[in-house]
């Protein structure tokens, strides 16, 4: 039996939010797909050009009124309009511009096919990104024997201490009942000064004799040491505020089925990128496509999933999946969808509640994106989400639009020798 049908008889005095019933959803779906079936009449009949200048220009003025308002039915209205004007595109592409030697030939199937990826990936994010959802904290128990029990655990392993102090001390001073929060500094560096630090700040120090399983591994171990309720999790250089318990722990209280509270990663320091263009504040930086728009709109169809930081995780959930994955190097990602998978819901709480480092150096930025296209991949080899029958078809497009993101290298490769070999 899953989770969702274990407490569907259950009541949660948390109220979804507007476009979280199935109702609204299927209403949304089934709009979408008659606009589609309206729209699908114009792909491919054939126009003069004065006339397709018409369309054209009639297609741009409707989505320039369209973006102009702030309701619900203008995002679905721009998606039907950005797909209408691609299905026409492609029905131009497909049956006017593929043909020639068969050299040629091959290379204008190629150059479709790195299009046609383009636009799934853009349609993908239509999907996911078609109704943001924007919660609201539900308050603590005002007696503290009803708040659950917290362990906070802060993995560590060769960080510097003056990275890993504000981190620790921050974890310390949280707003929270103290006879039911334990902070816990997880040691896989193993050494004397962490030890020390931990004796100093007054929290507790684990370590095991091993690495294995690098920050899953030892996350698990810390798991089979401690007894919280709930386990909330933070990078050694991510400070949280005061409140972030206050904000994240009452979600849990009404909703047995409710894994995992992941709130946004926000960055004091800006990464090589942002530095090297100098425009400041004046342009969002790249994590804030993902979590303000990405994340809040897979939170829709119950797919906000693990970051490996500022996160707070039932730990009966964690147990009946077996813990921390530690097949792949994103254990989170990994580790979310093993809890989708069985029935848990997880909610997305976009609120700046932990700051953090950037990576410093180019090779350290480079590094980490590589570790999280390689873990996108691992999940699709060996743990693929359109084979997992606890997931639901919009979950399942959710993690496949994060997993072939990563793919991105390949037609950005083709798109840049297109033309060399057109010249």
């Amino acid at each position: 039996m899953s989770v969702s049908e274990k407490f569907s008889g259950i009541r949660s005095d948390s109220p979804e939010p507007h476009l979280f019933s199935a109702v609204r959803k299927s209403l949304l779906v089934i709009s979408g797909g008659a606009t589609l079936a309206v729209l699908s009449l114009f792909f491919t009949d054939p126009v003069s050009p004065q006339e397709q200048f018409i369309l054209g220009a009639v297609f741009c003025l409707a989505a320039w009124i369209v973006s102009r308002q702030e309701a619900q039915w203008a995002r679905v209205a721009l998606v039907m309009i950005s797909m209408a004007l691609a299905g026409r595109y492609f029905s131009w592409r497909i049956a006017q511009t593929i043909y020639g030697s068969p050299l040629d030939w091959v290379a204008s199937v190629m150059l479709v096919l790195v299009e046609a990826y383009a636009a799934v990936m853009t349609f993908l994010g239509f999907f996911v990104m078609v109704s943001p959802v924007r919660r609201t904290s539900p308050p603590l128990p005002k007696e503290e024997k009803e708040c659950p029990t917290v362990d906070v655990m802060i993995p560590v392993y060769n960080e510097p201490v003056d990275v890993i102090r504000p981190t620790i001390f921050a974890a310390s001073q949280l707003e929270y009942p103290l006879s039911r929060l334990r902070v816990w500094i997880l040691d896989d560096g193993r050494r004397k000064e962490i030890e020390a630090l931990s004796g100093e700040l007054g929290v507790g120090y684990l370590t095991r004799p091993d690495n294995k399983g690098a920050k899953a591994g030892n996350l698990n171990h810390a798991l089979g040491k401690t007894d919280g309720d709930l386990i909330a999790i933070f990078d050694c250089d991510h400070v949280p505020l005061p409140r972030f318990l206050q904000k994240t722990a009452g979600f849990f209280l009404n909703r047995p089925d409710l894994a995992l509270v992941q709130t946004p990663h926000h960055f004091y320091s800006r990464d090589p990128f942002e530095r090297n263009i100098g425009f400041g504040n004046q342009v969002p930086g790249e994590p804030d496509l993902f979590y303000h728009v990405i994340q809040p709109g897979m939170d829709l169809w119950n797919a906000a999933y693990f970051c490996g930081s500022a996160a707070v995780l039932r730990r009966s959930a964690l147990k009946e999946i077996g813990g921390f994955r530690t097949e792949t190097v994103t254990e989170d990602a990994h580790t979310s969808l093993c809890l989708h998978d069985r029935g848990y819901r997880s909610y997305y709480l976009e609120e700046a509640l932990v700051t953090g480092l950037s990576p410093d150096s180019m090779r350290d930025l480079i590094k980490q994106r590589v570790r999280w296209c390689r873990g996108m991949i691992q999940i699709f080899r060996i743990d693929n989400p359109l084979f997992k029958k606890g997931l639901s078809f919009p979950q399942k497009l959710c993690y496949m639009n994060a997993i072939f993101y990563w793919l991105f290298s390949i037609p950005r490769l083709f798109f840049l020798v297109a033309p060399l070999l057109y010249i």
